[in-house]
Parts: structure tokens; C-alpha cells; sequence
């Protein structure tokens, strides 16, 4: 297992809002294009990227989502104290 990986987020206060994310993910919404529009964090506007990070870098929870996921896919709603993020693991 890799000690780096590449993510994207989209950063929610509400977990409803995550919830409803996912919902327009299978509508065939691009992950990109949602963070875009509904991402609170500044990465938003840069479909969400986040770039490459290794393990200690990110908050626990998200860290241990992230690592979790293949690359391509998609977390559901991972709590941490800035919101509810939705991951997509890039590689």
C-alpha cells in the first residue's frame, strides 16, 4: 500500500447535504462539478483537489477514508470537526 495517495473533497456543513451529494453523483453529476458548486472548502473551485498526501497530513477521519477507498471511487459522508466530506480517491 502506497504512503501517498491523490484525493478530491467536497466539504459540507450538513450531513443531509452530503447525503443529497451522493444522490446527484448516481444522477451522473460529475464529482468536480459538484465540488464546484457546493464545496465550502477553497479547493472547491478546483473540482475539489486536494493533490497528493501521505499518511499524517489530513485529520483522522478523513485520512482513514481516504486510504480506504480504490482509486475512482467515491466515500459516502466522513464527519470530521469542518463538515461532512465526500472523498474521491484519484489514485
Amino acid at each position: 500500500m502506497s504512503d501517498k495517495i491523490t484525493a478530491s473533497h467536497i466539504l459540507v456543513d450538513q450531513e443531509f447535504e452530503a447525503t443529497d451529494l451522493v444522490k446527484k453523483l448516481e444522477e451522473g453529476k460529475t464529482f468536480e462539478e459538484l465540488a464546484n458548486d457546493f464545496s465550502k472548502c477553497p479547493s472547491g473551485k478546483s473540482g475539489g483537489s486536494l493533490g497528493e498526501f501521505g499518511k499524517g497530513m489530513m485529520v483522522a477521519p478523513f485520512e482513514k477514508a481516504a486510504f480506504e477507498l480504490a482509486p475512482g471511487q467515491v466515500s459516502g459522508p466522513v464527519k470530521t470537526q469542518f463538515g461532512y466530506h465526500l472523498i474521491k480517491r484519484e489514485s
